[in-house]
């Protein structure tokens, strides 16, 4: 199978990347079959070359995570919600409610031992 990855070149913590099609089973830096790009994080530097990915893609090529969000913002693949973010919001919408319930019924409790504080005073 052939994947769409990034390949590490450069200094260390300056590291730069070509997006290369290599066989799956091959190592990150090791020989691709073609280089298809370049992107720099420290710059957001993004040079792609369209049509090679293009024909790379049409013919089987699986591109990682971090080469798809590439390819999206480069228009070359349309964005599509990945089921881990879907996941993760929902994770995050469920903690957000516990967390409003637990504040409730601190407050209820509170309030509560406030009511009953004023009236062993009275």
């Amino acid at each position: 199978m052939i994947k769409l990855r990034l390949k590490r070149f450069g200094k260390k913590r300056e590291a730069s990347f070509r997006l290369v099609a290599v066989n799956s089973t091959s190592r990150r830096d090791g020989r691709p079959l073609e280089e298809l790009g370049f992107y720099n994080p420290r710059t957001k530097e993004t040079r792609l070359d369209t049509e090679a990915i293009r024909t790379r893609l049409q013919q089987g090529a699986q591109p990682t995570d971090s080469v798809l969000t590439l390819l999206e913002r480069g228009g070359l693949v349309e964005k599509t919600v990945r089921p881990s973010v879907v996941i993760g919001q929902k994770k995050q919408a469920a903690a957000r409610e516990a967390a409003a319930r637990q504040a409730a019924k601190e407050a209820a409790e509170a309030a509560a031992a406030a009511a009953a504080e004023s009236a062993a005073e009275a």
